[in-house]
């Protein structure tokens, strides 16, 4: 039986860069991968793509509204792994979908992407409390804050100050500087308090 997994880390955790190590792995022994995205990371267009250079083009980018489960068996049935990057974006329904891929299908389903998002919490992001809920297994990715401790928590910027407050997806319009950083939660309220 495939599995369902869940490997999630703060940003710049090296995420996507695990996801096309797994899936350089499948294909250099001769598998087929499929690997997905959601189609709202539009920063890159249909490629994946990592803060240290390596990059890939996607099998296919995916909205709200995909069928995931169609969608595979229809037209990538025969490979041996689905890789999602940004997979906090799904909807629960989609988290659903790819346990079936998994389970009738037989073929394992890595989900890669944050459990948090920048104001501390999980439910803005379905496709990841679905993920904590269901799936087979469930890894950390760790990575460090600039303090050098363990950071577990994404803080977004604007133009160099913490906000904690506003939409879940915020893409830069070219007149404001969005950052996002790891942090530890002592950083975090060490920003929040203006004390950085």
């Amino acid at each position: 039986m495939g599995k369902l997994y869940f490997r999630y880390g703060a940003m710049g955790s090296g995420k996507t860069m695990q996801l096309l190590q797994v899936a350089f792995n499948y294909e250099e022994r001769g598998h087929k991968v499929c690997v997905i995205k959601p189609a709202t990371d539009t920063k890159h267009g249909t490629k994946i793509y990592t803060r240290i250079g390596p990059e890939r083009e996607t099998d296919f980018c995916f909205d709200k509204t995909t069928d995931l489960y169609e969608k595979i068996t229809k037209d990538y049935k025969n490979v041996q792994c689905v890789l999602v990057d940004e997979a906090q974006f799904l909807t629960k329904k989609q988290v659903d979908e790819l346990m079936k891929v998994a389970i009738d299908l037989n073929i394992p389903v890595m989900c890669y992407g944050l459990r948090l998002n920048f104001r501390r919490e999980d439910g803005g992001f379905e496709g990841a409390t679905r993920l904590l809920q269901i799936a087979h297994e469930i890894e950390e990715i760790k990575t460090i804050c600039e303090c050098g401790k363990k950071a577990t928590l994404n803080a977004r910027f604007i133009d160099g100050k913490l906000v904690s407050d506003g939409p879940d997806i915020l893409i830069d319009d070219g007149k404001t500087t969005i950052e996002y950083r790891a942090i530890c939660p002592a950083c975090y309220e060490k920003y929040l308090k203006g004390e950085k």
